[in-house]
């Protein structure tokens, strides 16, 4: 069935939207003046419907009676049901013929024909004012994406001939130098020349908590400074910020439509004619079977049948619960690329996680310094002298070491493929790497470092070992807590596959109580482990990575999950879950607002179908008026709808 919201305000030719029309994203109310506007047309139906009822009842006009009362239902019908039939006649000529358009102005111009004007009034009022709350309601689900909406930068402060100038950001070039004063919007993504700068990032990642950041650290368009006026140097344009691609994401996630809605669609196409040729029969075959058989009687229960057919409680919530989830979880920092992902976490019962930059930060930190016969500070400033000649990661995590007193410099550096450094600091021979470095040059090195699992940095001084570090990746704070929480929401499975060494893999899945483990693989060994686990039918796969290296994963995966998408372009192309903030618990509330989003829209699915069956079959047997059958079409849609928006005002905490 075709959907379209009506402006009853306005009667002016609209163009043709098409069943998605509450899926492009924007907002379409311009002020209080102008929804007020929208108003207007029901109020005055609803005060001519009360004035025109009260003076039915009471019998206070006896020429009311006469032609004047159809003039004046008729003119109360007008503002709510020109609209309505305009839309339908449209539809008609398209060859769009079983809409609720048409059902509508049938059955209300239908109930005038048989003098009921009153309850055609009231029905087609209902209906408008049930179209109100539904763009009220729709409005509402897409606050969260009206918020993105709002963090689009329209301007951007660009250096140029010796100056800066206000630009629109979509002319600003990659490597230009633009400038972000307190307050305002980053324009485009770049990288920080000041010093350091504060952050807002929650329009990106759904985190308050303001966000520090470095010089010649990336900072993301739509990131609000928030301290001292910075200057950036893009490296995207406008059109390939995280905030363009997050905000695409976002108005075009609604396209993928879950299966429960292509159902719902095409079982409409199909329910709503034959029950069109159900009211028909409902008209004419009593003729042949009932004796005191009178047409004005059963053309109401026909129309009666016509109000209650139109499937609006379905092809509306259903979409809008799908929204709301959507919002929800954009909300949330979580970026799902369409509704069928939302139904597809809902299934996931294995999850198989990368380890570097999932459970752990991807960031080396010194976890241990032993030295031997000398000054841990000494000790260390030889270690860093060499290492300031290398762009291993490693190497930067050594030189955060805070070492007091004047640096020592490395002469005659060179590097021994696969092994380490060696070099002169000091007058002294330095080597710095691993224990194959260290046997090569008949280096003793103590037994006590064969049973460290970490990165380990051996160091000699002379000819005589002089200790050694002991590099390690950080467990993320949420880390554990994620692993407890996966298992107690269902999922049986969890998985750890990394690149990195088995001993550090299996130790960090020790102590994250993951059960299964597996170290040293390539990115093809992750995707044969996952094919492995896809020929058991049962298993519905979801895959965390970073989205890089991660890829091919990602992609074979039931549904790929990529941690810290925000300035991944891979991540963004190939998963079909972002997690914005990095933290590995969003992937709990991911499963959580699917499951939520599934549950209230089969609640809205059962509660249409059941209370439209009843009105149905009393509608047929003469028990049901038209009121029953308003409360069966609108009433029913308002409370799906209401259902739905329940999402926006969940706590996921």
């Amino acid at each position: 069935m075709r959907k379209k919201k009506i402006n009853l305000g306005d009667l002016k030719p609209k163009e043709h939207q098409g069943e998605h029309s509450h899926d492009d994203g924007h907002d379409h109310d311009h002020g209080d003046g102008s929804a007020f506007k929208t108003y207007i047309p029901a109020l005055i139906s609803f005060v001519m419907l009360i004035v025109g009822i009260g003076i039915d009842y009471f019998d206070a006009i006896p020429q009311f009676q006469s032609w004047v009362r159809v003039v004046w239902y008729t003119i109360a019908y007008i503002p709510v049901g020109f609209p309505v039939i305009k839309e339908g006649w449209k539809n008609l000529v398209r060859g769009d013929v079983f809409t609720e358009f048409f059902l509508m102005s049938i059955a209300t111009i239908g109930a005038f024909i048989i003098g009921e004007y009153p309850e055609g009034v009231a029905v087609m009022l209902f209906y408008a004012v049930g179209e109100l709350f539904q763009n009220a309601a729709v409005n509402r689900a897409k606050s969260n994406i009206k918020a993105l909406l709002d963090v689009r930068p329209n301007e951007a402060l660009v250096y140029r001939n010796n100056d800066y100038v206000t630009v629109d950001p979509e002319t600003v070039e990659i490597g230009e130098k633009i400038q972000v004063r307190v307050g305002e919007k980053v324009p485009l993504d770049g990288i920080l020349l000041s010093e350091k700068g504060a952050f807002n990032t929650a329009a990106l990642t759904g985190e308050s908590k303001p966000a520090t950041i470095t010089k010649d650290e990336k900072v993301f368009a739509g990131s609000i400074n928030l301290d001292g006026v910075i200057e950036i140097e893009t490296t995207k344009e406008f059109k390939d910020s995280s905030i363009a691609r997050i905000l695409d994401m976002v108005q075009n996630a609604t396209a993928r439509k879950s299966k429960t809605e292509l159902f719902i669609r095409k079982f409409a196409r199909i329910y709503t004619p034959i029950v069109v040729f159900l009211a028909i029969g409902v008209t004419f075959l009593p003729y042949f079977f009932v004796d005191d058989y009178i047409f004005r009687d059963w053309l109401y229960r026909a129309l009666i049948f016509l109000v209650i057919s139109c499937p609006c409680a379905l092809v509306i919530s259903i979409p809008l619960g799908y929204f709301g989830g959507l919002g929800a979880a954009s909300k949330n920092g979580i970026l799902f690329k369409g509704a069928s992902f939302l139904d597809a976490m809902t299934k996931i019962n294995t999850l198989v996680m990368d380890k570097t930059g999932t459970v752990t930060k991807g960031v080396f930190k010194i976890k241990e310094v032993k030295a031997i016969g000398w000054e841990e500070t000494e000790f260390m400033k030889y270690l860093m002298a060499m290492e300031e000649q290398s762009t291993h990661p490693i190497a930067k995590a050594i030189l955060e070491y805070k070492a007091d007193g004047a640096d020592f410099e490395a002469t005659e550096v060179s590097e021994i493929a696969g092994k380490g450094l060696k070099g002169i600091v000091n007058g002294k021979a330095v080597l710095v790497g691993n224990k194959a470095l260290m046997t090569a040059n008949k280096i003793v090195v103590p037994q006590e470092t064969e049973s460290i699992v970490e990165s380990i940095v051996l160091v000699a001084i002379d000819n005589e070992f002089a200790g050694y570090v002991v590099i390690a990746d950080e467990l993320k704070e949420d880390a554990k807590e994620t692993i407890t929480e996966l298992h107690k929401v269902g999922i049986g499975k969890i998985m750890m596959l990394s690149g990195d060494k088995d001993s550090i893999t299996q130790k960090v899945a020790t102590e994250l109580n993951i059960k299964q483990a597996k170290g040293g693989l390539l990115p093809e060994d992750k995707l044969n482990e996952v094919e492995l686990l896809k020929q058991n039918q049962q298993n519905k796969i979801a895959f965390i990575g970073d989205g890089i290296n991660d890829a091919p994963v990602l992609a074979a995966s039931d549904v790929g999950i990529a941690m810290g998408g925000l300035g991944s372009d891979v991540a963004i192309e190939t998963a079909d879950v972002i997690i914005q903030t990095d933290q590995p618990s969003k992937v709990v509330r991911a499963i959580q607002i699917g499951r939520s989003t599934r549950k209230i829209v089969w609640q809205n699915i059962g509660l249409a179908f059941g209370v439209k069956v009843i009105v149905l079959i009393l509608g047929a047997g003469g028990l049901a008026t038209m009121w029953e059958a308003v409360f069966a079409d609108v009433g029913v849609a308002l409370l799906a709808i209401l259902n739905a928006v329940r999402l926006q005002k969940m706590k996921w905490d």
